[in-house]
């Protein structure tokens, strides 16, 4: 993955977040199907995210 990517991610993730924020903020409730929908939107791109960094540690430096 080249760094563009990661940023791109790394985006995507902050985004993801803040509208999980909002949608606390609007609902209330965290069993509200809309903020449970989010939160595993944002969970799905902080895995994808740590799997790169994960694959990233393995490959050899050399």
């Amino acid at each position: 993955m080249t760094s563009s990517s990661k940023v791109i991610l790394r985006i995507q993730i902050e985004r993801a977040r803040q509208k999980l924020h909002l949608l606390v903020q609007e609902h209330g409730k965290l069993s509200h199907p809309r903020i449970v929908k989010q939160s595993m939107r944002l969970d799905e791109l902080i895995n994808r995210y740590n799997r790169i960094e994960k694959e990233k540690l393995k490959k050899p430096i050399a």
